[in-house]
């Protein structure tokens, strides 16, 4: 088929690539004409594991394109993806301002049937409002689905390529059937292609997302309950884990969710539900929980020290997650601001995220080339994302280059009789 997809943030450029890769023409639209040459030359502008290699190989096989020309791309293209961000707003709510205003330009463009496809996570209600805009503007036949992403940070190459589930919500078949024999490829081994009605699809990647967000601030709140009575967290997350209805994933503890999805679905699907005169409290606690375990670690740190005026913290992690350079709502930025405000010198390390870091935290924080440098005379090493190499260290290594020897681990990273063994003072979550 002959694609456009207007966005090239995260979701746009995955869906992109991986449409090439199925042997589909694929058109990738920005407005921002430095990114688009960055990626004319294989420059990819965000760590996804995978990504690279995808991009490349579209490129040099001809089937995938990037333009700033919205209009030559809408002509040349069947179907059309929005892919761009729909920030959250002071108040809660998912602002769509960007895909109504793509759909406009969509419309404007068209000259014959197109299928327009939300692909951006948007309130429900959001494909009503893109087929009235594109209805204004168009005398065309076409058709407007919601077909939602469900893709993680760190392993959206794969998701998209081997999915759970593809959903589909669209109000005429037309537009369904085309959607239904776009995704075909890649559900082949049996993952569903559900079709449903647009307000039921755009619900759906809500629901999810709250729901992964509750059992993350609900396990946090265990841990914290586990603390009070000196259980042990990992013998209750094994317990719960082992319960098919719950399953284990998302059950582990730490310093609470970040990232571009989670914060801002559960504060949308608040806000959208109270526009409707509902007050969702669940998620509301949920919110709470998570910008509260966000401080744990800071707590923890002041309950060993006392005052942290001059004291040097080195941070391993900074990104919302592992394998990503994504910083967004991630617990580091929390984290790192309240241990400068307290006057605490930190010395912070990530594997991929320290040009992010940098844009955030300026001067405020010194940055370590390699992970044992950010333990040079530190009091403290507090661990914020579980990235791989942070698993197996040198413990050795780390007392010598370390003032103090005392780790605060915000992921459970360590067996805690093992690390004491080594000679550290270690505190975890829950443990």
């Amino acid at each position: 088929m002959k694609i456009a997809v207007v966005g090239t943030g995260y979701v746009g450029l995955v869906v992109g690539a991986c449409l090439a890769e199925t042997g589909n023409d694929v058109i990738c639209v920005d407005k921002d004409e430095a990114k688009v040459r960055g990626l004319r030359r294989g420059k990819i502008p965000i760590y996804e594991p995978g990504l690279e290699e995808l991009v490349k190989r579209g490129k040099s096989e001809g089937r995938l394109t990037f333009t700033t020309d919205l209009v030559k791309a809408v002509k040349a293209s069947q179907v059309i993806f929005i892919a761009v961000g729909t920030p959250q707003g002071e108040d809660g709510a998912a602002d769509v301002q960007h895909v109504l205003a793509v759909a406009r330009d969509v419309a404007k463009a068209m000259d014959g049937f197109r299928v327009v496809v939300n692909k951006s996570t948007v309130p429900v209600g959001t494909a009503a409002r893109v087929r009235e805009v594109v209805r204004r503007e168009t005398t065309h036949p076409f058709s407007v689905v919601s077909n939602p992403e469900f893709l993680k940070q760190g392993a959206a190459v794969d998701d998209f390529m081997k999915p759970d589930r593809v959903i589909v919500g669209a109000e005429d078949s037309r537009g369904a059937d085309i959607m239904v024999a776009l995704h075909k490829p890649f559900t082949r081994t049996g993952a569903p292609i559900m079709v449903m009605d647009c307000a039921s699809a755009e619900l759906s990647k809500y629901a999810a997302n709250a729901m992964l967000a509750t059992k993350i601030s609900f396990m946090n709140e265990v841990a914290n309950v586990c603390e009070l009575f000196g259980a042990d967290v990992d013998f209750v997350r094994q317990a719960v884990g082992s319960d098919r209805r719950i399953g284990s994933s998302f059950l582990f503890p730490g310093v609470g969710y970040g990232g571009s999805c989670f914060p801002k679905d559960v504060k949308a699907l608040v806000r959208f539900s109270a526009d409707k005169k509902y007050d969702f409290k669940i998620l509301q606690a949920v919110d709470s929980v998570n910008e509260l375990q966000k401080r744990a670690l800071v707590k923890k740190l002041e309950a060993h020290f006392g005052s942290l005026k001059g004291r040097t913290i080195g941070v391993w992690g900074l990104a919302f997650k592992p394998k990503t350079d994504d910083m967004r709502e991630a617990p580091a930025v929390v984290i790192i601001n309240a241990l400068v405000d307290k006057g605490a010198k930190v010395q912070a390390f990530d594997p991929e995220a320290m040009k992010v870091a940098k844009r955030i935290f300026g001067n405020k924080v010194s940055y370590a080339t390699k992970s044992y440098e950010a333990l040079r005379g530190s009091d403290a090493l507090v661990i914020v994302t579980e990235w791989h190499e942070f698993r197996e260290p040198d413990f050795v290594r780390m007392r010598k280059l370390m003032r103090t020897p005392v780790i605060f681990d915000g992921r459970n990273l360590y067996d805690p009789k093992q690390i004491t063994a080594q000679g550290f003072t270690y505190y975890s979550i829950g443990r």
